[in-house]
């Protein structure tokens, strides 16, 4: 496909006429409104209930948008393998991201993703993973030093937001910031924080308007370090990115790199803070399942202060089953979005262009033709021969196809390296008759910060 087919930021797509969807069955809710507050309330249940009485492909109506959902496997794979190059994941993400984390991968398409994608692949390659996995671990064990230091109860989601935060930083600009390093972070957190805020447009004293002030001063620290950190080189991140090529062997512009920067400290942050929440209330819930992770810790041979290696993450197989079904109970994203750049058929429905077309991580996960029990938390599910059979799209965190996560092995080296020091050196619990309560949309969150009590492990 040449460039000039490409889908670019300026493309506009007229919106098809409303009626053009009502061979579909489904249910468009309120006027005006439609199922928007159902979905931000109970994403999961609110799908649940539509599959059931509708289908796995429906109608919605959705902030302000008539559109269509597609659940399950089949669809997962037909919307993000998109070989026939249907869907745009910009026009999908773009009101949501798009004015505080614009053309960061995600929101780019088709030739220009992969041109994108292959330059920052630099950056996730085997020499920079493992100056990575160095500063990952000297920060995860003194944060868990702390903790160890000071048990008892604890709001864990909070601490581990500030955790990854300070790890995203240290990994991906590098340590010794110096005294920006807090205007930095701060700026970055006003990002993310307007980037979920229900008002969007900049109005004065509002989050929005935070993030945008955030953005610039973002934009501004990046545009002033690329020809430094090209100068003097580095393996944090943010160097590899000032040192990438395209294939033409054309440096990023400054612009790229501010851009990508800041939706890798996104997804770097705000996820993994997420999923490792999830696990760790997962293990806290299940005593036997922390044991035996904690066992295999202890099987690593490594005493306290020893690093921890590549080799050794590699050994962690039942911690990779059990981050990856936490994963499954709270994916990261409950849907994803896609807006169809032409006409398409699914399931024998005529869709047309323009049309916003959802797909939901969440239902999949729990659906218990394939699941079953899918509530109960299970890392066997995740054995050879489990997962042999197992549709391929059946389990979508990382979303799938051309924009599978950059970063997945990033994430699984972050799991696996918090969970050997944190279970080296601590038991995790919950009061008695307490079960979190987790918010889903936009990233599940424990809506009252997950408190588990901290206490040394008996044998560390």
């Amino acid at each position: 496909m040449s460039m000039q087919n490409v889908a670019s930021p300026a493309t506009r797509l007229t919106s098809p006429r409303r009626n053009s969807l009502t061979h579909i069955p489904g249910d468009e809710g309120w006027p005006l409104i439609g199922n928007t507050f159902e979905i931000l309330a109970d994403p999961k249940g609110q799908m649940e209930r539509q599959a059931a009485k509708y289908g796995l492909v429906y109608r919605s109506h959705l902030f302000g948008q008539t559109g269509v959902v597609m659940l399950g496997p089949e669809a997962n794979e037909f919307v993000l393998l998109d070989q026939a190059k249907i869907f745009s994941s910009m026009h999908g993400w773009d009101k949501i991201l798009g004015r505080l984390f614009p053309r960061g991968l995600m929101l780019l398409d088709f030739d220009e993703h992969r041109l994108h994608r292959r330059a920052l692949s630099v950056a996730f390659k085997a020499g920079p993973m493992k100056s990575y996995l160095a500063e990952l671990d000297k920060g995860i064990a003194a944060r868990v030093a702390q903790w160890k230091a000071q048990p008892g109860p604890m709001l864990f989601y909070p601490a581990m937001k500030h955790l990854t935060l300070d790890l995203a930083a240290t990994a991906f600009l590098g340590a010794g910031l110096g005294p920006e390093f807090d205007e930095i972070t701060e700026a970055f957190v006003d990002m993310v924080e307007a980037s979920i805020s229900p008002i969007r447009k900049p109005f004065p004293f509002t989050k929005m308007a935070r993030g945008v002030k955030g953005r610039k001063r973002i934009i501004a620290y990046f545009a002033e370090q690329i020809p430094i950190r090209r100068a003097n080189g580095g393996e944090d991140l943010f160097s590899q990115l000032c040192r990438a090529t395209h294939e033409d062997g054309a440096l990023l512009s400054t612009q790229d790199i501010a851009d990508h920067m800041s939706f890798l400290m996104l997804a770097a942050h705000d996820t993994l803070t997420s999923s490792l929440a999830a696990l760790v209330g997962s293990l806290a819930a299940h005593p036997e399942w922390q044991q035996r992770l904690r066992d295999e810790v202890r099987d690593l041979g490594l005493a306290a202060g020893e690093p921890t290696t590549s080799d050794n993450l590699e050994a962690m197989q039942l911690t990779e089953m059990a981050f990856k079904e936490a994963l499954r109970q709270k994916p990261p994203l409950a849907s994803m979005p896609r807006r169809a750049m032409r006409d398409f058929s699914f399931k024998g429905y005529a869709i047309p262009a323009g049309i916003n077309v959802g797909i939901s991580p969440m239902f999949t996960h729990h659906m218990p033709e394939i699941w079953p029990d899918p509530e109960k938390f299970d890392p066997m599910r995740f054995t050879e021969e489990a997962q042999r059979n197992r549709h391929r799209f059946a389990w979508v965190p990382f979303s799938g196809g051309a924009h599978m996560c950059l970063g997945l092995h990033f994430a699984y080296m972050q799991a696996k390296c918090f969970t050997r020091h944190f279970l080296q050196n601590l038991e995790v619990s919950l009061e008695p008759g307490y079960t979190p309560e987790w918010q889903i949309w936009p990233i599940p969150k424990p809506r009252d910060g997950l408190r588990v009590t901290l206490k040394p492990a008996a044998n560390p």
